[in-house]
């Protein structure tokens, strides 16, 4: 392949993994990864609602990874509420899991910027065959969409194996019990989902620029030379 199309491959998977990068600090701060609607279970169950009265105990919240924002409703008029994790909820939810999913929130940030660094060498520079090339390419996109895999397998077993927007409603709610209606993720999480697609595309963009994927090469190396012993 020409020298300038590699540069021009090299370059969009670049700006891509540029574009993840600030996707997911954004994603980071922004209470967007869930909107959930929730019922006041107490207040239906006392006066026995059904049908359009169970939407004056209909309350609803969004929150992402470290604070969040939403209505109680209890019959008796909406009731905003915020709240953050650290330190409010941290008796209250899997504190382990949560950790772990801005863990790899912050891994995947700082691998593609790492990533989108040596993307524009490859394209610019004079790469030599060790981590600064092909290698290396292959190398960080892989780890980073492994990175954004976690986030998402991670974070989505906190919501709905843990319960987490349930815990949330009722935290320092005594007399009130509320119940989960409805939960869909939303703006972040889909940020950090692309950010995957498009670290699996970045790896099929450098072998589309013409290098095999890692170990094909010296595989076929191997297997030649061991031909090659035979014939002596």
């Amino acid at each position: 392949m020409p020298n300038q199309q590699k540069k021009i491959i090299f370059c969009t998977a670049g700006v891509l993994s540029f574009v993840c990068a600030l996707g997911v600090v954004t994603a980071l701060g922004t209470p967007l990864w869930i909107k959930a609607t929730i019922l006041c279970k107490t207040g239906a169950l006392l006066v026995n609602a059904s049908g359009q009265e169970l939407d004056k105990f209909m309350g609803e919240m969004q929150y992402g990874l470290f604070h969040g924002q939403g209505v109680r409703q209890c019959g008796l008029g909406a009731r905003p509420f915020r709240f953050s994790f650290f330190p409010d909820l941290l008796k209250a939810i899997p504190v382990s899991i949560h950790v772990n999913v801005i863990l790899f929130s912050t891994i995947l940030t700082v691998v593609t910027m790492a990533g989108t660094a040596l993307f524009m060498y490859n394209a610019f520079g004079k790469p030599f065959e060790t981590l600064h090339g092909p290698l290396g390419l292959y190398l960080l996109s892989f780890i980073s969409g492994s990175c954004g895999c976690l986030v998402m397998i991670l974070f989505a077993s906190e919501v709905k194996i843990h319960h987490l927007s349930e815990k949330i409603a009722n935290y320092a709610e005594g007399t009130y019990a509320y119940r989960m209606q409805r939960e869909s993720y939303t703006t972040s999480f889909w940020v950090v989902f692309t950010c995957c697609l498009v670290h699996f595309l970045n790896g099929l963009l450098i072998r589309l620029a013409g290098f095999q994927f890692p170990f094909a090469k010296s595989k076929d190396t191997g297997t030649t030379n061991v031909a090659a012993d035979l014939m002596y």
